[in-house]
């Protein structure tokens, strides 16, 4: 994967709560056989002239600005290969003091995925909001900072943190243990495939 450093982009606003991850990426979808082509149906079920995303001033944009307790609902990675393979590299949610940004299945998945998840209080997501479709900001992973009319910084696990800098996914990030690992084996008598009688 892809590190994360620092990201220069424009603003797609889809600011509504409790957005499902049926609502990004439609169940009817999930029996693909190839993990290519969600881009073009994320939010398939609600696109139209009138739908944020579809604004001309959010075309192009790489950095989606949503509401609270985003990704609720069934686990699906779909929804974060649709948000990823539709140009975002970054997501950037509310917080309020009784809902999350992220539901915690989606969150993980995102991780899992390297895909950003950015959570703002109430206050700097609203100035984020403000900026319109199109607005430009810069995402700072490394010093945690959204960097928009000013700085607002965000929390993130320190783990999800170093695997989004240095473009690790699951298996990367079990890679860089592989001495470790080796000689752990090394020193494990080999498996003879019989049970004990």
């Amino acid at each position: 994967m892809e590190g994360f450093t620092t990201y220069q982009g424009r603003l797609a606003i889809y600011n509504e709560d409790h957005v499902d991850t049926d609502r990004i990426i439609p169940a009817r979808f999930l029996s693909r056989v190839s993990k290519v082509g969600f881009g073009e149906l994320l939010f398939s079920d609600v696109r139209g002239p009138e739908f944020p995303l579809d604004q001309p001033e959010a075309s192009g944009a790489s950095i989606l600005v949503v509401g609270t307790n985003f990704g609720c609902g069934s686990s699906r990675e779909h929804a974060v290969w649709a948000i990823q393979q539709a140009g975002f590299k970054a997501v950037i949610a509310r917080k309020d003091a009784d809902s999350p940004g992220y539901s915690d299945i989606f969150r993980g998945n995102s991780a899992n995925c390297g895909m950003l998840l950015v959570e703002l209080d109430a206050e700097a997501h609203a100035e984020l909001v403000s900026l319109g479709q199109g607005g430009s900001v810069t995402v700072d992973l490394p010093n945690q900072k959204v960097i928009g009319t000013r700085e607002y910084g965000f929390d993130i696990a320190p783990a999800t943190k170093h695997a989004l800098v240095n473009g690790l996914d699951l298996i990367g990030t079990t890679l860089v243990h592989s001495d470790e690992i080796g000689e752990y084996e090394s020193k494990m008598p080999a498996y003879s495939g019989r049970g004990e009688a």
